[in-house]
């Protein structure tokens, strides 16, 4: 079954969102295939570009939908963890 989490990184530096996207990153449960990241784009492209440009081990891909305000990290599945 499909697991999606969400983090809000609307108000922060981009400092501060990198170190709560570092912090979500490694917390995520192991059967998360997806993680939406809101960091809006009406107060300027700081968070975006941070976010768009941010690396993680455990992102295999990111969506930048028609929505402005929000990017989509698609989690690496773990492959030595047998399926369900």
């Amino acid at each position: 079954m499909p697991y999606f989490e969400q983090t809000d990184l609307h108000g922060l530096t981009a400092q501060a969102a990198k170190e709560k996207l570092d912090e979500t990153m490694n917390k995520l449960p192991s059967d998360t295939h997806e993680l939406t990241v809101i960091h809006g784009y009406r107060s300027g492209t700081a968070l975006r570009d941070m976010v768009r440009r941010y690396k993680h081990k455990r992102i295999e891909r990111k969506i930048l939908g028609l929505n402005q305000g929000s990017t989509v990290f698609i989690i690496r599945r773990d492959n030595n963890k047998p399926s369900a």
